[in-house]
């Protein structure tokens, strides 16, 4: 078990989440995630096209996410998104984070970022069918990660 020190998620995100930390009030923290929500980008073609494979849907997600998983020459990945939703606003605010903070980052430190992380984004107020789905993103991500590294080792 790592012990804080060693936990390594990524500096992008542990500044999003101390900056989420220091708003004043709730309506601060809501109008930031709309404003992530805003950044959202749908994957681009050259990655997948329409109709999306099944298989890169998220289980449990209310609002249709979808997760693609490159990895890079570098040993990095990136995270390719799209949300059937068009209200989907609390799943569209996650894709935007992971977007910003977690692509290009190793796999360790994708795997060190904690389902709770759902919590200290969103605070405690979402239902537990978003908090199912959005968490479902960040399982999917790992799961692909994974897939991803046992495929190069049984090259």
């Amino acid at each position: 078990m790592k012990n804080n020190l060693e936990i390594m998620i990524p500096k992008k995100l542990q500044e999003l989440i101390s900056f989420l930390n220091s708003l004043p009030d709730q309506q601060d923290r809501i109008s930031t995630l709309i404003e992530y929500s805003e950044k959202y980008k749908p994957v681009p073609k050259e990655i997948a096209t329409e109709p999306y494979n099944l298989e890169n849907k998220v289980e449990y997600c209310e609002s249709g996410a979808y997760v693609w998983t490159v990895k890079k020459d570098d040993n990095k990945f990136n995270f390719y998104f799209y949300v059937e939703n068009p209200q989907g606003v609390s799943a569209k605010a996650l894709c935007g984070i992971f977007s910003e903070c977690l692509n290009g980052e190793p796999a360790e430190n994708i795997f060190d970022v904690e389902n709770d992380i759902i919590f200290k984004i969103f605070g405690q107020s979402l239902s537990m069918g978003k908090n199912l789905g959005l968490i479902g993103i960040l399982q999917m991500i790992k799961s692909q990660v994974k897939n991803l590294l046992n495929s190069d080792g049984k090259k």
